[in-house]
């Protein structure tokens, strides 16, 4: 898709376009942004990436699971003689051993490298929320200072709220981290 486009050429859900039934234009065209922004992240991933993604999807699966189950029981059954013409090459099973630990080494490694990539990701996304949040607060601020005002010019009589008060006043996001540093320092020495 053309990133210069308009939006109803890209594909997006307008203010003049209807979105897919039951979800607001702007919904519509939020959920379609998200779903580009991970196809771009997937693509942008490194081979490395992308194999470790791929590798830990297989592991978590029941597929998985399933080889495992008939390689390790051919492999113990075979070993402890249940096949008389098959020689056992692993009786104490210390080969099998072996290998399976082996296997947790890389496997664990792989599930590793796709939590940090995902934590990475993870970090983005509450940098996009604070960041969503704090806009979000800050346009409250000025419209309560907006309505405010409006009552004032339209002689409405609004009452001396200390909340009210409160609310007009910006969020200082440092602050706020700070205090939330020290409570949690407190909790834990407490």
């Amino acid at each position: 898709m053309n990133p210069k486009a308009a939006p109803e050429d890209q594909g997006y859900a307008t203010p003049t376009t209807p979105a897919a039934e039951g979800l607001a234009p702007a919904l519509a065209r939020n959920i379609e942004a998200l779903v580009e922004r991970r196809k771009r992240d997937a693509k942008a991933a490194s081979l490395e990436q992308r194999a470790a993604a791929a590798i830990s999807r297989f592991a978590g699966s029941m597929m998985f699971v399933y080889i495992h189950l008939v390689f390790f029981g051919a492999w113990i059954g075979l070993n402890f003689g249940i096949v008389n013409f098959i020689k056992p090459w692993d009786p104490s099973l210390v080969i099998l051993a072996m290998f399976a630990s082996v296997e947790a080494i890389f496997l664990s490694t792989f599930v590793l490298i796709n939590q940090n990539r995902m934590a990475a990701q993870d970090d983005a996304r509450a940098d996009l929320d604070l960041q969503v949040s704090l806009l979000n607060e800050h346009e409250t601020t000025k419209l309560i200072k907006l309505v405010e005002e409006i009552a004032k010019r339209l002689d409405v009589p609004t009452e001396a709220d200390n909340e009210l008060k409160e609310l007009k006043r910006d969020v200082a996001p440092e602050a706020v981290l700070d205090k939330i540093k020290e409570a949690t320092g407190q909790a834990t020495v407490g």
